[in-house]
């Protein structure tokens, strides 16, 4: 597989978990790949295999079977120590849960993966990233000082810091009001049209899907279905034959 026009790519992607009559195929024989640049939105029935396509394919957990590479370097045969510096300056993560440390500022929790990568900010790009996701007044406050929006958009800006690879957003708006959601949508829209940056979201949401270039829908552990230019209109009509059992 040739894997430089993507930022993350994955061939013959496997996961099972349990064996006997607890066996359950997560993934199954999954091909992707993510290209640089663009916004990919990953939606599915529960139980769908999404998350755990998201964890494979983010580093976060091991297939069974399979190949992942984030760019031209793969993730199979790393050693923890290595994913773990891959993860930390290649990939950034945004969950549901804002994942803050709760004794350190705004400024310090942005700035966390530079701290423990020892590396010098680039002070410019701090800077555009923190205007862009409008925290200036707020970077000496803590997280028990901000609202759910706020500590959302400072979760993004930590991990965009370190100027990744890719973006990893799982549920990135499910902990959100109608408002902040709407926000923090637009800005993962602006990382990839402003700041040239590849986000992969996995949502349930037809409306979140709608700000990405792509949605995949996942059944069953297979990708079964695309939509390019979606609106919310169109993921729902998708999703709605998902579960019918129809694609």
């Amino acid at each position: 597989m040739t894997t430089s026009a993507a930022a993350v790519s994955a061939a013959g992607l496997n996961k099972v978990f349990g064996s006997g009559d607890a066996r359950i195929t997560a993934l199954d024989d999954v091909d992707v790949s993510f290209g640089r640049e663009q916004f990919t939105a990953i939606m599915g029935p529960s139980g769908s295999g999404k998350s755990t396509l998201m964890h494979c394919v983010a580093g976060l957990d091991a297939p069974t079977s399979g190949q992942v590479w984030i760019g031209d370097t793969e993730l199979t045969g790393l050693t923890d120590a290595q994913l773990t510096e891959l993860r930390r300056d290649r990939v950034g993560f945004v969950f549901q849960a804002f994942n803050l440390l709760p004794t350190l500022t705004a400024r310090e929790n942005v700035l966390l993966p530079l701290d423990l990568a020892g590396r010098r900010p680039d002070q410019q790009h701090v800077d555009t990233i923190v205007d862009a996701v409008g925290l200036r007044d707020r970077l000496e406050h803590r997280p028990s000082q901000l609202s759910g929006g706020q500590q959302q958009r400072v979760a993004l800006a930590r991990a965009l810091v370190t100027s990744p690879d890719v973006v990893f957003a799982d549920e990135p708006t499910g902990a959100l009001d109608s408002k902040s959601s709407a926000d923090i949508l637009e800005f993962l829209r602006r990382c990839v049209d402003e700041l040239g940056q590849t986000v992969v979201m996995v949502t349930h949401e037809p409306t979140a899907a709608a700000h990405a270039d792509r949605v995949l829908f996942l059944s069953d552990g297979k990708i079964v279905d695309e939509l390019y230019g979606p609106s919310a209109d169109g993921v729902l009509d998708r999703m709605k034959s998902l579960e019918k059992g129809a694609v």
